[in-house]
């Protein structure tokens, strides 16, 4: 008898009947090894079959004994994915990478997504991911406060925190970004643009201070003024109201921290008549799909969140396996497009 399958269940008095694999069995008229490889997701089913087995289990309320499963093979090939916010893109990214890895590897995943970042929040998180019997754990939660409250809680996995990738590789990381805003400032620099004005992302977040510290680094290092950086929070309206907060009779170039909020930089410029490049040159961050179809299109960083998901899992299956995994960096890379060029450039004239 597999992990999997169990006599039919016996009620005593006073007892909430609980379904068993051979309850399902016995309502849809086929053999527990069916019901096994349904629950199991084999392709060797015949599709009514599949559909009369899945209608009992619906209507049983049956739940597989992933326990018993794991207690047999000690392994539920299953990893856990906590996430803070799955909205922005980078996260959104990193997710599918994250999930078509472990597809790749043959382990299902398991998404929690925070409600907020309360220690107690995390904490269910993790019980609930313990509750599935996942083999370990991979967590998007960027934020200093939830990466803190992960460190401090109760984890009876391995876990890997993403981008940074938990001391595999994460120095290296953030030095990545620091490089890549520093380029993207040189960039803006070399144009002959005086200084380079910034839209930062939240304090709070590991990569806007390195996109930050990228920008400060190259002005400094050219012995260029350094303008006090406006915050945002990595919306495009965010980016729209910064704007309102920039000297723009001195301001010639921006380097916004994220390609959205560059979205609602490039919407209040032209709200006030300014020109991109024309009067003020923008360079973003991140590369969105879109990001070549903005008006101009943009100059920004690419960033492969996608392959920044798969390393987390790399990272996560070696510790599984008690195996060191370093994959280094994912080294960003400027994507140079419309929205930049020297200062005072006049656009050309398109016939109509």
């Amino acid at each position: 008898m597999s992990a999997d399958e169990h006599p039919p269940a016996t009620e005593r008095p006073g007892d909430v009947r609980v379904p068993v694999l051979a309850d399902v069995a016995l309502l849809a008229g086929v053999s527990q090894q069916t019901v096994s490889r349904v629950v199991r997701g084999s392709p060797s089913v015949a599709r009514r079959t599949r559909e009369r087995v899945e209608a009992a289990i619906a209507e049983l309320g049956y739940r597989p004994n992933v326990a018993a499963r794991t207690l047999v093979t000690r392994r539920s090939h299953r990893i856990g994915v906590i996430a803070a916010d799955a909205s922005l893109y980078g996260a959104a990214v990193t997710l599918s990478g994250i999930q078509q890895a472990c597809r790749d590897a043959g382990y299902a995943v398991s998404l929690v997504v925070l409600s907020d970042l309360e220690a107690a929040s995390i904490q269910r998180a993790l019980e609930e991911l313990r509750a599935q019997y996942v083999d370990g754990a991979i967590a998007v939660v960027p934020q200093d406060a939830s990466q803190d409250a992960l460190r401090e809680a109760d984890i009876a996995f391995p876990y890997v925190l993403a981008p940074g990738l938990d001391g595999a590789g994460a120095a290296d990381a953030y030095w990545a970004e620091v490089a890549a805003a520093r380029a993207a400032t040189d960039h803006l620099l070399d144009l002959g643009h005086a200084t380079v004005h910034h839209v930062a992302g939240p304090g709070d977040w590991a990569e806007s201070r390195a996109r930050s510290t990228g920008w400060r680094t190259a002005l400094v290092e050219r012995l260029r003024f350094v303008p006090r950086p406006v915050r945002g929070d990595w919306s495009a309206a965010s980016g729209y109201a910064a704007v309102g907060e920039l000297p723009l009779d001195s301001v010639t170039a921006l380097f916004v921290a994220n390609d959205h909020m560059a979205l609602g930089v490039l919407s209040a410029l032209a709200a006030r008549g300014l020109r991109v490049p024309g009067d003020v040159s923008v360079v973003g961050y991140d590369d969105v799909p879109d990001a070549s179809f903005y008006a101009p299109p943009l100059t920004t960083v690419h960033q492969d969140f996608a392959e920044i998901g798969r390393r987390c899992v790399q990272v996560l299956l070696g510790r599984l396996h008690d195996r060191v995994v370093e994959p280094g960096p994912v080294s960003p890379r400027l994507v140079v497009r419309d929205s930049t060029a020297a200062p005072g450039t006049l656009l050309a004239v398109q016939p109509g």
